[in-house]
């Protein structure tokens, strides 16, 4: 576990309205995102925070889903190519929201850290937060200058299968989906339910409280450390596709705790049938 002594992973709504009226505004990302569905291009379109670009997650924040899970990270220089579009640049800060649930925010998030952008944030709370502190919201059509952000991937940690299975033997492997999943009492997505073996429940809901905003750090360090979380070992974190997973390392980060994703998740790992899958509550 690293710790990181000044955490400033997540924005407040009114400290970004304050950081909007600046001298130096950063760049907004509207990421909103509902999983199975279509797009929310619509929504956006409905309202947004001002100035926001729309991305879309399924289509430009992961590849087409195949072996490599149901959301595979993008190509580097694609995922590149959307963020300049949306006017991402390497010197200007970034702030990522979507609807409120945080997930989809935060696979922008790690995406941007993990390809080597070192001032990107979420709002916490999402665009509920936002409205419900005043902040404003328009219809406008957005014209963008085109960024010079350029993806070097490598930043921040990713897994990849055999990693992650190291991991629950060596270190400390958090499972982010819910509990039901976890043990394998149901699969409502991927090919068969269950875990990692050796991974930990850590559903990512328990991280926010009831309107979606992030824990204090202090209760979140709480938190991980009781799930086993300790300067000892690295930490790692996986969920069923690489996007609440991402959530999770967010929360991670929040409490001052690097940690690692395995982005293929468990849509990667359950469509291998040789790969061991463990059920119930117990680790192993």
């Amino acid at each position: 576990m690293t710790e990181n002594p000044a955490p400033s992973a997540i924005v407040s709504a009114a400290e970004l309205m304050a950081e909007l009226a600046g001298s130096r505004p950063p760049v907004l990302l509207d990421v909103r995102w509902q999983l199975g569905g279509p797009n929310l291009r619509s929504a956006y379109d409905a309202g947004h925070l001002p100035g926001a670009v729309y991305v879309d997650l399924d289509r430009e924040l992961a590849g087409p889903p195949g072996s490599g899970g149901r959301h595979p990270l993008p190509q580097t220089e694609e995922f590149g190519a959307v963020m300049r579009r949306a006017g991402v640049s390497a010197d200007a800060p970034v702030v990522v929201y979507d609807g409120g649930q945080g997930w989809a925010a935060a696979r922008a998030w790690w995406l941007l850290r993990w390809t080597g952008h070192t001032d990107v944030r979420v709002l916490d709370g999402g665009l509920a937060a936002w409205t419900a502190a005043g902040g404003p919201v328009t219809e406008d059509a957005v014209t963008v200058t085109e960024g010079d952000f350029k993806p070097n991937p490598g930043a921040v940690g990713l897994l990849d299968a055999d990693a992650a299975a190291a991991l629950a033997r060596d270190g400390i492997l958090l499972d982010a989906r819910a509990g039901e999943r976890y043990r394998g009492e149901i699969e409502p997505i991927d090919r068969v339910g269950g875990h990692i073996p050796g991974a930990v429940s850590a559903p990512t809901t328990e991280n926010v409280d009831a309107d979606g905003k992030f824990l204090a750090a202090d209760a979140l360090r709480a938190r991980f450390t009781g799930l086993g979380v300790s300067g000892a070992a690295p930490v790692g974190v996986y969920c069923g596709s690489g996007v609440s997973g991402a959530h999770e390392v967010l929360a991670l980060e929040v409490a001052g705790i690097s940690a690692a994703l395995y982005a293929g998740s468990w849509s990667e790992w359950s469509a291998d049938p040789a790969r061991p899958v463990a059920t119930g509550p117990d680790p192993q």
